[in-house]
């Protein structure tokens, strides 16, 4: 094993890396989530020390004692990001400083300490440049995940006084397994993903948890995402399992539900609104109930729908079910706003069309 002082960072190469053979097939087909690199990213916290113990090192398990406070109060925070290799061959991610100042309210959200924004940046960096070969080349990217989590090991409840800092990451392919297709949505009538005072905002495990048994009712239904209103009324469409949505109009006008707490803010979504409106679509942030969704795809007024966010990116929806019935958005294929977007999108991350606003940073 190879030890090296880097910046803030002792790094620690492994001596059992893939080789580059067995690497190769890996990334064929790497799927989402189910093949990692080699390396992994650590920085520790305690309360009165601060950030300590910087480390890029060997992917291994955690060891931890069963008093350990997350697996008992599941106080945890993540964020998703991905790394792109652009056609001369640099290394390119997508707005990480919106990923780290999101980690930093997600953090203060859940209690926890907040990893300032240019240490996030330098530790995802640092993962990013030593596992750089798990890049996959043509559509694949680098899946970033960042987390933090409580490592104290204590059982009262009441914010830990020790926390660990990671950042794995994974090859990605398609996110959906039909690809790009338009996919097919559940409405949840019985299960909410967040309410007013929650913690809808935060990029927390326990948001999803919550939206597992949800997402199971959609699969079983054969669909591949749920869709979650609201818990107040169950009237009004907040966002997906995973994603935010988008509804495009027969007027060339775009709406997506209010943030307001609880909803995540999501990056991609906020990337779609600011490039929508540099096409000179007319963007609104606004309540749509699941009743106007139903009506105006029946009418024609709602023309195309998708659902966005880091790992799908912009993915068209053709079909929602629930149990009233099911009804098809415009022809069930998707449409040019949404293609437009998302091919503009794309080609911003990988370099391939101008970034007017500075959101590519070279690694």
């Amino acid at each position: 094993m190879d030890v090296e002082q880097k910046s803030r960072f002792t790094v620690n190469r492994s001596s059992q890396a893939v080789a580059a053979d067995q690497r190769a097939i890996l990334l064929a087909d790497p799927g989402f989530g189910r093949v990692f690199t080699d390396h992994m990213v650590t920085i520790r916290y305690t309360e009165g020390q601060g950030w300590h113990s910087h480390k890029v090192g060997p992917r291994e398990p955690f060891q931890m004692h069963p008093a350990c406070a997350v697996l008992h109060y599941a106080q945890e925070i993540f964020e998703g990001m991905k790394a792109y290799r652009l056609n001369d061959g640099q290394i390119a991610m997508f707005r990480p400083e919106e990923n780290a100042r999101r980690f930093m309210e997600s953090a203060e959200r859940m209690a926890m300490p907040a990893l300032p924004q240019d240490l996030f940046l330098e530790a995802v960096a640092e993962l990013v440049k030593i596992d750089a070969d798990w890049i996959p080349e043509g559509e694949g990217s680098l899946y970033l995940r960042p987390f933090l989590f409580a490592s104290e090991t204590f059982l009262g409840v009441r914010p830990s006084n020790e926390y660990i800092f990671c950042v794995i990451a994974s090859p990605a392919g398609a996110y959906f397994k039909g690809g790009s297709k338009a996919v097919t949505l559940w409405v949840s009538e019985h299960y909410s993903r967040a309410a007013r005072g929650g913690t809808g905002a935060a990029k927390c495990g326990g948001n999803y948890a919550a939206s597992l048994i949800a997402q199971k009712e959609a699969i079983g239904h054969g669909c591949d995402q749920v869709v979650f209103l609201d818990a107040a009324e169950n009237k009004w469409v907040e966002e997906l399992g995973g994603m935010n949505v988008f509804f495009v109009m027969d007027d060339g006008s775009l709406v997506t539900p209010p943030l307001g707490g609880t909803i995540l803010p999501g990056i991609t979504r906020a990337s779609i609104i600011d490039l929508a409106r540099a096409h000179g679509h007319d963007v609104r942030e606004e309540p749509y109930s699941f009743t106007q969704w139903r009506d105006d795809a029946a009418s024609g007024r709602l023309r195309e729908a998708f659902a966005c966010g880091t790992a799908a990116v912009v993915t068209a929806i053709g079909t929602v079910k629930s149990s009233g019935g099911d009804f098809t958005i415009g022809n069930g294929d998707g449409g040019i706003v949404t293609e437009k977007l998302r091919a503009q999108l794309t080609g911003i991350q990988r370099g391939t069309v101008t970034d007017p606003a500075g959101w590519v940073h070279i690694v």
